[in-house]
């Protein structure tokens, strides 16, 4: 796992992209969860996730992909900004590009991510870059879910949606707006990757 994070580390920082430990995020849901009195088993048997992979990621010790987080900050009832994000909530957020911290996934979860804005703890929208990587280092197959709603828009490169078991091939300046909780997944067409922006929008049916 260290060289595959390594490759994929050195990729984006190639990309001029910052690499985030992941500790401090872990130590944010240890906490909110002990807060609550919850213990690890509970939380992960509600989210669909073994109580090894919430282990490792209240330590610190693996990446976690967007579906997982949301999964986990639904069940801890907090957006999944105030999760991922420790900053003071403001009137206005203002982030110049070198200011703002990438999160880098791995090979496994098929992206990386920058969350873009911290508004509130009680914002229903997160916006987001997804950095979909290139094909021949991504090894995601298996489809995500979670409760927010998407909506995207294609800022560079080419990809393949795949949504409820059917493909779609999006381009540069293309949308899209789905519900989070069908199967999903971005897939590349080629090893130029791709940047997505997506909006993750709470889901109040």
């Amino acid at each position: 796992m260290t060289l595959l994070y390594d490759t994929i580390a050195s990729l984006y920082l190639e990309k001029g992209l910052d690499v985030m430990t992941l500790s401090q995020m872990g130590i944010k849901i240890k906490q909110l969860r002990l807060r609550q009195q919850r213990t690890q088993q509970e939380i992960a048997n509600e989210c669909g996730i073994s109580k090894s992979l919430l282990s490792k990621i209240e330590n610190g010790q693996t990446s976690s992909a967007i579906a997982t987080l949301s999964k986990i900050s639904k069940e801890l009832n907090v957006p999944l900004a105030w999760l991922l994000e420790d900053t003071p909530e403001q009137n206005l957020v203002l982030q110049t590009k070198n200011q703002r911290e990438s999160k880098v996934g791995d090979v496994h979860m098929g992206y990386s991510y920058e969350l873009l804005a911290n508004k509130s703890k009680y914002s229903g929208v997160e916006p987001t870059i997804v950095h979909v990587l290139p094909k021949d280092l991504n090894l995601r197959e298996e489809t995500y879910t979670h409760s927010h709603d998407e909506f995207i828009y294609m800022l560079k490169g080419s990809m393949k949606l795949l949504y409820d078991e059917k493909k779609y091939v999006m381009h540069t300046g293309d949308t899209a707006y789905f519900e989070g909780t069908k199967p999903h997944l971005f897939i590349p067409i080629d090893n130029e990757g791709a940047e997505v922006l997506t909006l993750f929008i709470e889901n109040n049916k």
